[in-house]
């Protein structure tokens, strides 16, 4: 299977979920099923079910979690050298050549996107364009509105 790459916050998040999950979800839900259990018929037992059903939800997270955990490669990009290069984990600030408006945004891994804290998939149409580009190359970028380029202003790998 190919690597997953994550940064090393990342890896600590799906870490600390997994932890949740196992020493305080899984108990818990056991402990659910069991007073569930005590109420008498399962077939009619609607809190049974809804335990069931979590703890199947919490089993299967648990093991997707550590599968991209055991596929992962964790990047820290505090130890690359700084460079004005657009890598995997550095943080770049983009302009828009048609309207000046900036955006800056730092590349991640997919699990630890989330556009709203300004975080993007390696993946994204918008980090594939930048990776491997430097500090004042226009890049052109397909959205759905059309081609928009982009100028790099700054990269960072902090």
């Amino acid at each position: 299977m190919n690597k997953i790459p994550m940064t090393v916050n990342g890896a600590e998040q799906l870490r600390a979920e997994l932890e949740n999950l196992k020493r305080v979800e899984r108990p818990r839900i056991v402990q659910a099923i069991a007073d569930a259990r005590e109420h008498g018929d399962l077939k009619e037992n609607a809190e049974y079910h809804a335990a069931r059903e979590q703890q199947s939800f919490a089993e299967g997270r648990i093991q997707e979690i550590e599968g991209k955990l055991s596929h992962a490669q964790i990047i820290d990009v505090s130890r690359i050298p700084e460079a004005d290069k657009v890598i995997f984990g550095c943080t770049v600030t983009i302009i828009n050549v048609e309207n000046e408006a900036s955006q800056t945004y730092t590349i991640v891994g997919d699990d630890e996107a989330d556009l709203k804290l300004g975080k993007i998939s390696y993946q994204s149409p918008i980090a594939r364009a930048l990776i491997g580009k430097e500090v004042g190359d226009v890049v052109p970028v397909k959205t759905p509105a059309g081609l928009v380029e982009y100028e790099i202003d700054t990269v960072s790998h902090g």
